[in-house]
């Protein structure tokens, strides 16, 4: 039972990285800038582009493989690979968290928490 509500947190975690994804591949310099907090005259420079959009890569794949993982894996295997997933969300929000704006503790760290509660609620059951 437990895990109908992990797979369900994983495709919602999924398609919240495939929101980040696409914003910071291809949302305006104005609208990263609001979002991620950054001066605008920065998030415009090419370089600053190049950055966003490679995080946003990582970010789609992350997604991907959330989603993927909810409607392809089952049972142990599936408990599994979203532990591994949720783990690598805690570790990449927390540095995201302290490094870049603390907004990032709620978007990310508190999912990949409550996640992986269900995790250890459905390895004890």
């Amino acid at each position: 039972m437990m895990i109908w509500w992990l797979k369900a947190l994983l495709v919602l975690i999924g398609v919240e990285h495939l929101g980040i994804a696409a914003l910071e591949m291809r949302g305006t310099p104005a609208r990263q800038a609001s979002v991620f907090g950054m001066p605008l005259e920065f998030v415009k420079q090419p370089h600053a582009q190049i950055a966003l959009a490679n995080q946003g890569v990582y970010n789609l794949m992350l997604g991907a493989a959330m989603l993927a993982s909810a409607f392809t894996i089952a049972g142990a295997a599936f408990v599994t690979v979203a532990l591994i997933l949720l783990v690598f969300l805690l570790v990449v929000g927390v540095y995201g968290g302290v490094t870049v704006t603390r907004k990032i503790f709620l978007v990310q760290v508190l999912p990949a928490v409550i996640g992986l509660a269900l995790v250890l609620i459905a390895l004890m059951a």
